[in-house]
């Protein structure tokens, strides 16, 4: 049983969003045509889904601005701009995204005291989104993931992939995903291949 995993592809961290990463919108395209290969048995989707208020928000800490280095339940947490506020059409898939052929959407980033950069688990890994459950049930042996941001929701849902999933196999697609910051990729990439994950493009992912 193969899966795809789409990391977050939404309004808010595209272009206009407010959170957008640069070039955000041009993973969609490419994610269309993995969603539409058949070479997937089921398609699933993470959404960012957060209270209005969230406690990663700059705007809930008097004093802070976005991108500065805060804390959240008493851990360091990078302080962002109101994103992705449930309901909103800021938390709202890109509308180009080719949702209606996805099997399962997985929501996170729902609990005001912790941020969930990974689709599996929140930051502080004591509360599950239940999706590594779900795909266990489903039978999956392969998993290829990709969206946004490589160097944040990507790479934590990939390398929670690896350690909640055993004996999966985990790809990243480097094409159908960006990053917020060129450096922090690259990390990003070095530490998934480090920890296991298989680095591909989209072209091989469709080639089978």
């Amino acid at each position: 049983m193969k899966a795809l995993l789409l990391i977050d592809i939404q309004n808010g961290f595209c272009p206009g969003g407010n959170l957008a990463v640069p070039e955000g919108d041009q993973v969609v395209p490419v994610a269309n045509r993995l969603i539409g290969s058949g070479r997937y048995d089921l398609v699933v989707a993470s959404q960012d889904w957060h209270p209005p208020g969230h406690g990663s928000f700059a705007s809930s800490h008097p004093g802070k601005q976005p991108f500065e280095v805060g804390t959240l339940s008493g851990k360091p947490q990078m302080m962002w701009p109101d994103h992705c506020v449930a309901g909103t059409a800021d938390a709202d898939f890109h509308p180009a995204l080719d949702i209606e052929n996805v099997d399962f959407i997985q929501q996170k980033g729902q609990n005001p005291a912790v941020d969930s950069y990974s689709a599996f688990r929140d930051n502080d890994q004591a509360a599950l989104t239940g999706l590594a459950e779900y795909l266990r049930e489903q039978g999956v042996t392969g998993l290829d993931l990709c969206g946004l941001a490589t160097d944040y929701c990507v790479k934590f849902s990939a390398l929670d992939a690896v350690e909640m999933l055993p004996g999966v196999e985990v790809r990243f697609v480097e094409d159908a995903s960006r990053g917020i910051d060129s450096e922090g990729v690259r990390a990003a990439i070095g530490e998934m291949r480090l920890r296991g994950v298989g680095i591909i493009h989209s072209g091989e992912a469709i080639a089978g």
